[in-house]
Parts: C-alpha cells; sequence; structure tokens
C-alpha cells in the first residue's frame, strides 16, 4: 500500500467559493491551519490537503490543467473541477503566496510528467498484449507443421514423444496467452472507462473554466468599481484628515484666544480696582499740585537769592582781587623797607665795629 509524501508545508485562511452565488467567499476554517503538498505513490498522484481539526476542508488532486492564480498581495484561487469549487486561501505576507505559487507550478509539472509516463506505460503494455496476442497462433501453427513434417520423416515413437512434449508446452503457452490477452483486455477496457471519464471531466472543466473565466472578468469588473471606490474613500479621507488638522489649528487657536481674555479680564479687573482709588489719587494730585506751585515759588525765590549771592560772590571775588594787589603792593613796599631795615643794621654793625 502506497504512502502520502508531504512536499511542502505553509499557514493560511482555507476558503470556498459559495456555490449558490459562485461568487462571494466561505470561510471554511476560523483561523489559520496547515496547507500541505503530499504525492500520493499509491495513484502516482499529487494532492493539496488541509485538515481543521478532525475535518478535511481540503482534498484536491493537481492536474496539469490546473491554474493558481494571484487575487490580491496575500490571497490566491484554484478551481477544482472534480470536487466542483473554486479553493482560496489567505496569507499572512504576499511572501508566503509567492512560495506557494511556485510550489504549486513545479508540482503541477511534476504531475503532467507523471500522466505522461503513466500513458506511456499503457501504451507500451497495450502493444505488448496485441503482439502477443497475434504471435501465439503463429507459433502454434508453425510448431504443428513442423510437428507433421517430424512425423512424416521419422515415423519413430520418439518422434511422438517430442511432438507430444512441444504440443502440452504450445497448449501451456496458448493458455497463458489466452489469459494475459483477457488480462489486457479487461485493462484495456478499464483504461478505456477511465479515458471516457478523463474526457468528460476535461469537458466539465473546459465548461469550468469558461464559467471561471466569465466570473473572473466578473470579479475583476467589481474589483475595478472597489479600487475606485477605495481611492474615492482614501480621498475622502485625506480630505477628512485635513479638515482635522485645520479643526486642531482653530482649537489651538481658540484656546490661545481664551487665554488672551482671561488675561484682559484680570487686566479689566486690576484696572477697575484701580478706577476705584481714582478720587483719592485725584485729591492726591491737587494736593501735589499745591505744594508744588508753593515749592515752584519757593524754587523762584531762591533763585532770585542765588543771583543776588552771585552779584555779592563776584563784587567779593573783586574786591579780593583788589585786595589781593595792594597786599602784593605793600608787601613789595615791605620787603623793601625790610631791605632797608637790612642795610641799616649792617651800617649799625660796621659803626660798631669801628668803634
Amino acid at each position: 500500500m502506497g504512502t502520502k509524501i508531504p512536499i511542502f508545508t505553509t499557514r493560511a485562511h482555507v476558503f470556498q467559493i459559495d456555490p449558490s452565488t459562485k461568487k462571494n467567499w466561505v470561510p471554511a476554517s476560523k483561523q489559520a491551519v496547515t496547507v500541505s503538498y503530499f504525492y500520493d505513490s499509491t495513484r502516482n498522484s499529487y494532492r493539496i490537503i488541509s485538515v481543521d481539526g478532525a475535518k478535511v476542508i481540503i482534498n484536491s488532486t493537481i492536474t496539469p490543467n490546473m491554474t493558481f492564480t494571484k487575487t490580491s498581495q496575500k490571497f490566491g484561487q484554484w478551481a477544482d473541477s472534480r470536487a466542483n469549487t473554486v479553493f482560496g486561501l489567505g496569507f499572512s505576507s504576499e511572501q508566503q503566496l509567492t512560495k506557494f505559487a511556485e510550489k504549486f507550478q513545479e508540482v503541477k509539472e511534476a504531475a503532467k510528467l507523471a500522466r505522461d509516463r503513466s500513458q506511456e506505460k499503457i501504451e507500451t503494455s497495450s502493444n505488448h498484449s496485441q503482439e502477443s496476442g497475434r504471435e501465439t497462433p503463429s507459433s502454434t501453427r508453425a510448431s504443428s507443421i513442423n510437428g507433421t513434417d517430424d512425423e512424416k520423416a521419422s515415423h519413430g515413437g520418439s518422434a511422438d514423444a517430442h511432438l507430444k512434449s512441444e504440443n502440452d508446452k504450445l497448449k501451456i503457452a496458448l493458455a497463458q496467452s489466452s489469459s494475459n490477452v483477457k488480462k489486457w483486455e479487461t485493462e484495456l477496457q478499464t483504461l478505456r472507462e477511465s479515458n471516457a471519464r478523463l474526457t468528460s471531466a476535461l469537458q466539465e472543466s473546459a465548461a469550468s473554466v469558461e464559467h471561471w473565466k466569465k466570473q473572473f472578468s466578473e470579479c475583476k469588473e467589481e474589483n475595478d468599481q472597489l479600487r475606485n471606490k477605495i481611492e474615492e474613500l482614501e480621498e475622502q479621507c485625506n480630505e477628512i484628515n485635513k479638515e482635522k488638522e485645520r479643526n486642531a489649528q482653530l482649537n489651538s487657536r481658540l484656546q490661545e484666544l481664551e487665554s488672551e481674555l482671561q488675561d484682559k479680564e484680570l487686566e479689566l479687573e486690576d484696572l477697575r480696582k484701580q478706577g476705584e482709588i481714582i478720587p483719592q489719587l485725584m485729591t492726591e494730585c491737587e494736593s501735589v499740585s499745591q505744594k508744588l506751585q508753593a515749592a515752584e515759588k519757593k524754587n523762584r525765590d531762591l533763585e532770585e537769592k542765588v543771583r543776588t549771592l552771585r552779584t555779592d560772590v563776584e563784587e567779593s571775588k573783586q574786591r579780593q582781587n583788589s585786595l589781593k594787589t595792594e597786599l602784593k603792593n605793600f608787601l613789595d613796599v615791605l620787603d623793601g623797607k625790610i631791605d632797608e631795615l637790612h642795610d641799616f643794621r649792617q651800617g649799625l654793625s660796621k659803626l660798631g665795629v669801628d668803634n
């Protein structure tokens, strides 16, 4: 008994097309599940299998006619005509989708090679069966003729024994050949039925392909409409964001104005308080004005006195200068008198010495 050998494994969200609408996707798993490629050595085929708990949600045999289509950056799908459905896989990243698509192409090529080899084996076996069926009667006839010639030639007992042995061998070979012919005829009939089923499946697949092409075209148009709608929504979102920015600026400006208004109100309150003491200030101002006038009058009197004093000082300076001049003259005269007195003393001293 053959085994299923895992080739590639990944994780994705599994979807199936809605059989009633053939447009909407129906989730086949509540969360991301394991999706694997397997090689089935029993049937010499390749499969995509996914199990959610105890439930098999994907069991798709890959054929050379299948195509895996990327419909977005993280989503891909393929149609399975045997299961009469379309499977969709949603991946967590674009890299995982790309790897799955590349592996799908590799497995599809491997499935094509396996199919070609299987057909070659069937054709070879069929040709061998037909050749065996044609050669066996000829050999029997040839042996019979040879046996007749031997009988005519020898007419002995040893020849009869040899012919009997040969006839027994020919009967066994003929029985085996007949058995092989029936076996190959059964296999040929099985292959014809299989080919008929494959032809029917191929026709159904072709019809399904046309259907999916039409559906793909509709989905593409719907995607284009959705893209346009998304672009319009993005433009609206951009306008909304700009409006939000303007509102934020207005709110900030409003807060600034409110803060300025509060400051102005505080200033106004201060001015009001100051306005309450204005009469007292006016009284004080009048008192100060009177004092200022009195002070100005005193200042004028003082200035007059200062001018008078300055005149007196000037006159005093002039008198001092006159006195200084007279004193200088007096000192000069005094110096002359002192010199004369000195000379007189010297003259007296000389007279005393002479006496």
